[in-house]
């Protein structure tokens, strides 16, 4: 037993071959956002010189990463079937969501964007910076991807002025796809592209939560026209910023570096090889969707979409792995094997459904929180610092 708790606990994700790319490895990135440029770098720029030198910035992400994921805690108790704004049957018999909930979402979400906004800043200003933090600090976002639309939900309920979980189901995934096609564009570029939509959404959302605090969540109950509800309008408008934005910029840079030959330069059947897990994830998960024997997403949408999530950031995590080590990323998340395996199993016993998708969200917790924890030991073993400390600050 004392064996297998070491080996649980000396496990090591990482090969030579990813420890010797993450020697070599150099940040480039291009942020030309107006609103990123203007706004929010002068912003960042004086708020992060009220930070102590003494703080390590993976502290700053990590306490970022905890504000966002509570937001999703504190509306998982007071909205966990995202009835808390929804007016019409069942709705009806769920309590509203408390109005100093929403203020409090505002600042949380106010205090995660800005310390993400200054952990990179920190990490420059201590001469901390390296391939750990980018890790780290990417890694987790690979999870906020998921928690941020999962609370938004909340505002708009689901069914009356808004979407179905089916429907919210595409919208995560598309939400998802689009942070994942930036991480895919960087494996391929070796530069990582900051779409314009991301710190204009922080911001929108920002402000969401401050007006639905003011006038509660009856703000959102509108139709923009006989049949068209507020909700439709919001799905709308995250599909055209990924279609007609995110995907086609995306797109654009990869055929510029294979135009001027400043990427990786790989063949085609290698350069959709990290499709296939996002491909699979969705797949599965749609099949299960639509075969449910007791209809999970209608039943239990907070806990599907958080497997979803859970599994997502896994992969993500990978890749970026992959992407800043120069090394070739994994065909197929073993996560996807347990997560067909629990689907078929619900398809024979529809009575042990809710089990299983339990049973698997913790399991899938357990080993993403495993996985990033254990990279960020053999990270710090590899290059003899600390995560959360600074043992040399240069002042």
């Amino acid at each position: 037993m004392s064996n297998l708790v070491d080996n649980v606990f000396t496990m090591q994700y990482l090969s030579q071959e990813h420890l010797i790319g993450f020697e070599n490895y150099k940040y480039s990135a291009k942020d030309t956002s107006p609103l990123s440029k203007y706004v929010m770098h002068p912003f960042w720029n004086a708020v992060v010189k009220l930070c102590p030198r003494s703080v390590a910035p993976n502290v700053l992400t990590f306490v970022g990463f905890l504000f966002t994921a509570s937001n999703f805690v504190l509306l998982s108790y007071y909205d966990y079937y995202y009835y808390g704004a929804s007016d019409a049957p069942p709705g009806d018999a769920y309590p509203s969501i408390p109005r100093w909930l929403w203020f409090l979402m505002a600042l949380n979400h106010f205090l995660a964007h800005t310390l993400d906004g200054i952990d990179g800043k920190q990490a420059r200003r201590t001469n901390t910076s390296g391939p750990l933090g980018e890790l780290f600090d990417h890694g987790l976002d690979s999870w906020t991807a998921f928690f941020i639309p999962a609370c938004l939900w909340s505002v708009f309920g689901r069914n009356d002025f808004s979407i179905t979980p089916w429907r919210f189901y595409f919208v995560l995934f598309n939400v998802l796809i689009c942070f994942y096609t930036s991480h895919w564009e960087k494996y391929l570029t070796k530069v990582l592209f900051l779409p314009w939509g991301y710190d204009v959404s922080q911001v929108i959302i920002f402000v969401i939560y401050i007006l639905t605090g003011i006038f509660d969540t009856q703000l959102w109950k509108f139709e923009l026209y006989p049949g068209v509800p507020s909700g439709s309008m919001f799905e709308f408008m995250l599909y055209a910023g990924s279609l007609a934005s995110s995907l086609p910029m995306s797109f654009y840079n990869i055929y510029c570096s294979y135009r001027d030959g400043t990427g990786k330069m790989l063949g085609l059947v290698e350069a959709v090889r990290p499709l296939w897990n996002p491909a699979v994830l969705f797949a599965i998960c749609t099949l299960w969707l639509v075969k449910s024997p007791t209809d999970i997403v209608d039943r239990d949408p907070r806990l599907f979409l958080y497997l979803i999530g859970v599994i997502f950031a896994n992969i993500n995590c990978r890749l970026i792995v992959s992407q800043m080590s120069g090394s070739r990323c994994e065909l197929l998340n073993w996560q996807l094997l347990l997560l067909a395996a629990c689907m078929f199993a619900s398809f024979l016993l529809p009575s042990t459904e809710m089990f299983f998708l339990v049973a698997l969200s913790v399991v899938a917790t357990a080993a993403h929180i495993h996985y990033g924890v254990q990279v960020v030991r053999q990270m710090c073993d590899h290059f003899h610092i600390q995560c959360f400390s600074i043992k040399d600050r240069i002042d």
